[in-house]
């Protein structure tokens, strides 16, 4: 069976009719709350906050966040994005509290610095690992969406994106994406090498200087390992990296996917002398 963001751009597979069917599926909203419900254990969030829902949909999750109760924290006020006109249509007419606005998180996050405590995103990031045109690269997209994401969180402020990878290479590219953004990134699977598995990405933005389990969600748990994956200093100087050399070509491309260029793709030819023709 085909993935969803395998056959559709989002904002074509969720039409009027699909749009309807997901948010009236007693199936979905069940799945939907569980998830909600458990990145928001991970937010930890102990007072009212300002929390972006990224790819809201017809406003399940937002609904969540607006009946917590003042003994839990809440309630909370959120602004919900998506890139389906349909969702969100859906989502007015059942009248939810939150702002919404129609807007493509590939695109960026359209807020200003430090606007919200906290961001949630609930089975959304994955479709941005496809490329609906050969003009559309993944890494581009996910470099622009965890920039703008890193910038319009608090210092401090977290964020809780749960997603389904197609693979471990889908699930490393996303995690990577979010480190190069500057987060303190940390990996929870919920009932792992089961067809129900989850996976929450935890960020925290500011947090570079945390060390171990910056998740905090695995404490006092045995034989539970942490592995830091963030990029550690480069020991080589960049003076060492002569102009036209492959490290110097790999380095300035890897600048380049982090401003969210378009890049082309590396191979064991990637900054070979050739010969000169006469």
């Amino acid at each position: 069976m085909s993935r969803p963001e395998e056959i559709l751009p989002p904002d074509l597979f969720y039409d009027d009719t699909e749009s309807r069917k997901y948010t009236t599926s007693s199936r979905m909203q069940n799945v939907q709350s569980e998830m909600t419900n458990r990145a928001l254990q991970l937010l930890e969030l102990d007072s009212s906050s300002l929390v972006l829902d990224i790819g809201c949909g017809s406003g399940l999750s937002g609904e969540i966040l607006s009946t917590i109760s003042p003994s839990e924290g809440g309630p909370h006020t959120w602004i919900g994005m998506d890139v389906s006109a349909s969702m969100l249509d859906v989502a007015l007419q059942r009248d939810v509290e939150g702002d919404l606005l129609l807007s493509d998180i590939g695109q960026g996050i359209p807020f200003r610095p430090g606007s919200f405590d906290a961001a949630i995103s609930i089975s959304a990031i994955q479709w941005l690992c496809n490329a609906e045109s050969s003009d559309v690269h993944p890494r581009a997209r996910l470099s622009r969406f965890f920039n703008g994401l890193y910038a319009s969180l608090r210092r401090g402020g977290r964020a809780v994106c749960q997603f389904y990878p197609k693979n471990e290479a889908q699930r490393t590219m996303i995690s990577n994406a979010a480190i190069k953004a500057g987060f303190g990134a940390g990996i929870l699977e919920d009932d792992p090498g089961t067809k129900n598995s989850k996976i929450y990405l935890v960020l925290t933005a500011g947090g570079g200087a945390l060390q171990g389990d910056i998740s905090s969600v695995v404490k006092n748990m045995r034989d539970v390992d942490v592995q830091d994956a963030r990029r550690k200093p480069s020991i080589t100087g960049r003076n060492d990296l002569r102009k036209g050399s492959k490290g110097w070509i790999m380095r300035k491309k890897e600048q380049m996917e982090k401003r969210g260029k378009v890049v082309k793709t590396s191979s064991k030819y990637t900054g070979r002398r050739r010969r000169v023709a006469f």
